[in-house]
């Protein structure tokens, strides 16, 4: 982070005076002192470079793109050289889905400064958004010959080769998230050792720990069964909400919640630690389906609610957590899906908090079943789903688990913040063979994948 540059008087020392303090409340990550402080000090004295700069590191935190960009480009106007400048506003413009512009910003920032660490990767990440993977895999490579033990550039060597299938080098990347926030500060605590696939299991006991989203351990936890067949007594750690669905997967001698006491075992591994332990290959995918099943009693209650009812039955889930990094670009407005509700299919809405505006859609049309204030937990979800004959999501857990459950499964993709594991191009997943994937053709324009959608379902 720059330092503030001191003027010789008056107001504008005291202007300096003031950035001066906002780059301490910074640094304390008292954002909203920060701002104001910058704010004082430009106020005093519009053309201190580093205070509209710091404005726009402190935006870039609060995360408003829109005035972080506006910042960096005024700090930019009073100091054409300042590398940090240009590099910020590559970030927001990248953040705007702006990618050409924000790849420009960074060359800038490069040819400035051709050791720049934080814009060679960051020009990395925004060729991946790009699809240029081999150019992304480029800066990735020079960045690592900088600073070859930086956790940036390892993860994005990582999302690069995991996008474009080369799993063995992906993994074996994608082991350097222990170094990135939020996982550099996860605290297992085990005294017992990491499995990497190289100790015999037969006889032992292994914990398998869940470490990320509700999807990750739904696509992941399917090598617990690999695992049993070494001859390892499973225990499977899991969030509350899979515990049950997860108790009837083969393999798995114990079941436990997080948060719940653990029982003895040898060995651990983390679920996406998995893959390479087993040395996947794309060609190696694990996919028997289904690999998960709910629970007969609670599918027999969903076949006696909806007898009667017109096929086919088609789940519908529109909308992932909001607080999800990619929500904007994944989440769909259930208005715009308006066409599906035209099939003449039963369509059932497997939505969990549902947003305001898509509750009022919803009351509009009561020939959608709403089945959220039925879903308890994951078991009730799936049971539901294997009354139905298709299930339409965006990227979110339940593509997961209708993929697991062998549902005929309609993904809707966005076409920035990519996800590896749809990889690029594809229509298929190497992961969920009853999988098929529709994908944006440009940022926000859903209608193409949704025309998809429809016409696979016979609309």
């Amino acid at each position: 982070m720059a330092e503030a540059l001191r003027q010789p008087d008056g107001a504008a020392e005291r202007a300096a005076a003031l950035s001066e303090r906002g780059v301490a409340a910074l640094r304390a990550g008292r954002l909203d002192e920060a701002l104001f402080l910058f704010d004082g000090a430009v106020a005093l004295d519009p053309d201190l470079a580093l205070a509209h700069f710091n404005r726009g590191v402190t935006f870039k935190l609060l995360g408003r793109p829109h005035e972080e960009l506006a910042a960096y480009e005024r700090a930019l106007e009073l100091a054409p050289r300042l590398a940090e400048a240009h590099n910020g506003r590559g970030a927001a413009l990248q953040t705007l889905d702006r990618f050409a512009e924000a790849l420009a910003s960074y060359d800038r920032a490069l040819t400035l400064r051709p050791g720049y660490l934080d814009a060679r990767i960051n020009r990395g990440v925004v060729l991946k958004e790009m699809r240029r993977v081999d150019a992304a895999l480029a800066d990735s490579a020079k960045a690592l010959l900088l600073a070859p033990d930086n956790p940036e550039a390892h993860w994005n060597e990582a999302m690069c080769r995991l996008l474009v299938g080369d799993y063995p080098r992906g993994f074996a990347e994608y082991e350097w998230r222990w170094r990135r926030p939020p996982l550099n500060r996860v605290e297992w605590g085990f005294a017992q050792p990491l499995w990497q696939g190289n100790e015999k299991l037969e006889g032992r006991t292994i914990l398998l720990h869940a470490e990320q989203g509700l999807g990750d351990t739904i696509q992941f936890c399917r090598y617990a069964p690999l695992a049993a067949a070494r001859g390892a007594r499973v225990v499977l750690e899991v969030q509350p909400p899979l515990k049950t669905l997860l108790s009837r997967l083969d393999g798995v001698a114990e079941i436990v919640a997080r948060g719940e006491t653990m029982p003895a075992f040898d060995l651990h591994c983390p679920l996406l630690s998995l893959p390479p332990a087993f040395g996947t290959t794309i060609d190696t995918v694990p996919v028997r389906v289904p690999y998960l099943a709910a629970a007969p009693e609670r599918v027999a209650y969903w076949r006696a609610r909806f007898f009667g009812t017109p096929t086919p039955r088609i789940g519908l889930v529109w909308a992932g957590n909001r607080n999800h990094r990619n929500d904007r670009h994944r989440s769909i407005p259930l208005a715009r899906l308006a066409r599906l509700f035209t099939l003449g299919a039963t369509v059932v809405s497997l939505q969990k908090d549902t947003r305001r505006e898509d509750r009022a859609f919803l009351a509009a049309h009561p020939n959608v079943i709403d089945a959220e204030d039925s879903l308890a937990d994951f078991d009730d979800t799936a049971a539901l789903i294997e009354t139905l004959d298709a299930v339409v999501t965006v990227d979110t857990a339940v593509a997961h688990l209708a993929g697991a459950l062998g549902k005929p499964t309609h993904i809707l993709l966005p076409c920035v913040g990519l996800d590896w594991r749809w990889h690029l191009g594809r229509e298929d997943s190497p992961w969920y063979p009853t999988a098929r994937l529709h994908r944006q053709a440009s940022p926000g324009d859903w209608d193409g994948a949704i025309r998809s959608v429809s016409l696979a379902l016979g609309g």
